[in-house]
């Protein structure tokens, strides 16, 4: 057996940044490493245990003996342990045996592994993250896509419950077999990005991702890192954006994890108040201690440099900044200024996001965040926590509540859709339906709204409407577009076979076309995180729970109309318009091609008459449950005709006679005349108006046309399942069974 040998990859400048909390490349030093010494190859080891008596390396190599390699801790009271190993190979098994000063044996897995084993023993393995990217072009071009002048349409999926293999449908797909699967379905259905929830080592699967072991480590249930490097290595090839969640907001209490590390607390808070969090049974980090925001602000470096992601959405940043989350009155200590804020959290989020910006200028950092902390996404420098943008809470509760309503009762509840434009424009804000809001008995959203079923489709259709048609970024969870039934269950496959259904299918098919018009229409994108691209035209109409708004691009001339009519009933309604401008309906979610009754928005009548504050009115016919989308265009002006002006005559000078002879009397005669000038009198020019525009006397049927073709099929299936009449029936009695597996997952409701 090869004896350990001293070696080190770490610099004094290193230890230094890494002790002043400023070492952003951590994974470049700690854990395993190929190195050659002496002229032999081997694996170098090292790891921050500054409480421990001794540290060894443990392993399939040496029978998991803890005596057999005991790491040399540095002179410098770093509390960093290191070592070499001579002759050890990738795919190598170990584990650090960590001897406490109590005289405990913790076998804990590597904070910085890059792969472990799939079982509950949860070893490290020797691995590497080589890989031969191909994305060049995306990430030489991506600022042009992450940026808040550009549209992003997020699709969230869980990758082990996206989709099963039918045959098998308890083994999960791989990566690369998601990747043949997901890439196709997300350019059809034209969303910008996918964000994988936690894509983190983790071994408890009902956690969803969310309780993390391996920070530094891809999940092994679907392949290497290698495979998910290939996975989102494919989707930059086909110019979709990733965004990772990411989760420094606290960690479970594994054996083998980061708690109690080295027999102390050193990577959690020591004081339970503000180390443990009682709703999550987990643990908090340590945000003041200097090498644990090293850890976490290299982790996040880590994601976004060897794998390429193209953002980060941070998890639970609310209880992140509250002192007093999810804790009682006594149970929680005030800032030295007496307020529930973490002020060591709050300066790691604004560290964190310095460090992101400078490194990746063309990446977002997105905050989970649901209280009304100020300034999140202003920058740092002034005076704001520095994220690219902040998930829209209060819109998605709001909305959601209104929603639910009986249709009858809306005008009682109808501030719930415009109290969002009070704040709407002091974050850059995302609008998420996520997975949150689709578990622990919530209902799927299909089974949110109100009413039979065509009154259900016919209202997700209009919030769908609602959605993509308001300021700001969009994020929709997995199985919303097409109107999955069940709640979430992290443990099965959507079920695609709804998509057999027409109101599955046509629900599918309006959020394909939503995706066409946002990234179209740049009235819908360029102002999106600006006042200047909003304008409520009727915002009060509660009797008829009917709201009138407008988004507008660059130019004067780019606007759209937004009409949503959120009642059952069909009516004529008359709407403000500015004068000489004509509109088009581009857009009816009540179209026959969305399985929606079919009436069509005629606009039958323009009248040079003053309503809702504006010169001109147009009216339309209002389809039940709808949300309609008008283009705007400008009327040509008469052009103004002048007549023809003659120019003056030339001036022909008379000459002057100064004597002159009678021709009768035969006498010269003096005469003095002035020079006369003769010219004809210049007419003035007249202007020739056109006769005055007509109004139609005739009512003008627009139709809306078609944005895309209807999605025949989801992807691909190894097999089909018949599909019966009363499916749907049959998924909702199964929602209470689901939604009772999903209330065990150890994650915040």
């Amino acid at each position: 057996m090869q004896k350990i040998q001293p070696f080190s990859l770490f610099t004094e400048e290193d230890v230094y940044l890494f002790r002043e909390g400023k070492h952003y490349r951590l994974y470049e030093k700690f854990g395993s490493h190929s190195a050659k010494v002496d002229g032999i190859e081997g694996i170098y080891f090292a790891v921050w245990a500054p409480n421990a008596v001794q540290v060894s390396v443990i392993g399939d190599f040496n029978n998991w003996h803890s005596e057999a390699h005991i790491l040399f801790p540095r002179w410098d009271k770093s509390g960093i342990w290191e070592g070499f190993i001579p002759n050890l190979v990738w795919g190598t098994l170990y584990k650090y045996g960590i001897r406490t000063t109590k005289a405990e044996l913790l076998e804990k897995s590597d904070p910085f592994g890059l792969s472990f084993e799939q079982n509950r023993q949860a070893a490290s393995m020797v691995s590497t993250n080589w890989f031969e990217w191909k994305d060049t072009n995306w990430m030489a071009n991506r600022f042009k896509k992450n940026t808040l002048k550009a549209p992003l349409s997020v699709y969230e999926l869980h990758l082990g419950s996206w989709m099963r293999d039918l045959a098998l449908p308890e083994v999960f797909l791989n990566y690369k077999e998601i990747a043949k699967k997901l890439i196709p379905y997300i350019k059809e259905m034209g969303f910008t990005h996918v964000e994988f929830m936690p894509v983190m080592e983790h071994p408890y699967e009902p956690s969803w991702g969310y309780q993390i072991t391996g920070f530094f480590a891809a999940n092994s249930r679907f392949g290497s890192p290698q495979d998910l490097m290939f996975l989102i290595d494919e989707l930059h090839q086909n110019e979709i954006g990733v965004f990772l969640d990411w989760v420094p907001s606290h960690f479970p209490g594994d054996a083998n994890g980061l708690h109690y590390f080295d027999g102390s607390f050193l990577y959690e808070h020591e004081d339970p108040r503000k180390g443990y969090h009682p709703e999550w049974n987990s643990h908090i980090f340590n945000y003041g201690r200097p090498e644990v925001k090293s850890f976490l602000i290299s982790n996040a470096l880590f994601w976004l440099d060897r794998y390429h992601a193209d953002g980060l959405r941070v998890d639970a940043v609310t209880s992140m900044l509250h002192l007093d989350y999810a804790r009682e009155q006594g149970q929680w200590e005030p800032n030295i200024f007496g307020g529930n804020v973490n002020l060591e959290a709050e300066e790691f989020l604004k560290d964190f996001n310095i460090a992101v910006y400078k490194e990746f200028p063309d990446v977002i950092t997105i905050a989970e965040e649901s209280s009304d902390f100020p300034n999140l996404t202003k920058p740092v420098h002034d005076g704001g926590v520095g994220f690219g943008m902040k998930w829209m809470m209060g819109w998605m509760h709001d909305t959601l509540k209104y929603f639910k309503q009986e249709i009858n009762d809306r005008k009682y509840h109808h501030h719930k859709l415009t109290f969002a434009s009070m704040y709407q424009f002091n974050e850059n804000y995302m609008m998420p339906l996520s997975h949150d809001e689709v578990v622990h008995g919530k209902a799927s959203m299909i089974y949110k709204m109100p009413g039979d079923e065509w009154q259900k489709f016919a209202n997700l259709r209009a919030l769908y409407v609602y959605m993509f048609t308001n300021p700001g970024a969009k994020l929709l969870f997995m199985g919303n577009e097409f109107g999955q039934t069940n709640e979430w269950n992290f443990a099965a496959s959507l079920n695609w076979n709804l998509l057999e259904h027409p109101v599955h299918n046509g629900l599918q098919l309006l959020i394909k076309d939503l995706n066409k018009l946002y990234k179209t229409e740049t009235a819908l994108f360029e102002n999106q995180f600006s006042q200047d691209g909003f304008e409520w035209v009727e915002a009060n109409d509660e009797e008829k729970s009917t709201y009138v708004y407008l988004r507008k691009g660059n130019s004067e001339d780019d606007v759209l109309m937004m009409v949503l009519n959120l009642t059952s009933e069909v009516f004529d309604y008359k709407i403000g318009v500015d004068e000489n401008t004509t509109w088009n309906v581009i857009l009816n979610s009540d179209d026959k091609k969305y399985a929606g009754s079919g009436v069509e928005a005629d606009l039958f009548l323009e009248e040079n008459e003053e309503w809702m504050n504006r010169k001109n009115s147009i009216s339309l016919k209002l389809p039940p449950l709808c949300g309609l989308v008008l283009k705007m265009k400008r009327k040509a002006l008469p052009k103004k005709v002048a007549s023809r002006v003659r120019k003056p005559a030339a001036v022909k000078p008379v000459k002057k006679i100064t004597k002159k002879t009678d021709s009768i009397s035969g006498e010269v005669v003096d005469i003095t005349s002035a020079l006369v000038e003769k010219q004809k009198p210049v007419r003035k020019a007249t202007i020739t108006k056109k006769p005055a525009l007509k109004v139609p006397t005739k009512p003008r049927t627009l139709k809306s046309e078609p944005i895309a073709k209807p999605l025949t099929k989801a992807p691909a299936l190894k097999n089909t399942i018949a599909v019966t009449s009363k499916l749907v029936e049959k998924n909702a009695a199964t929602t209470s069974k689901n939604s009772s597996t999903a209330q065990n997952a150890k994650k915040k409701l």
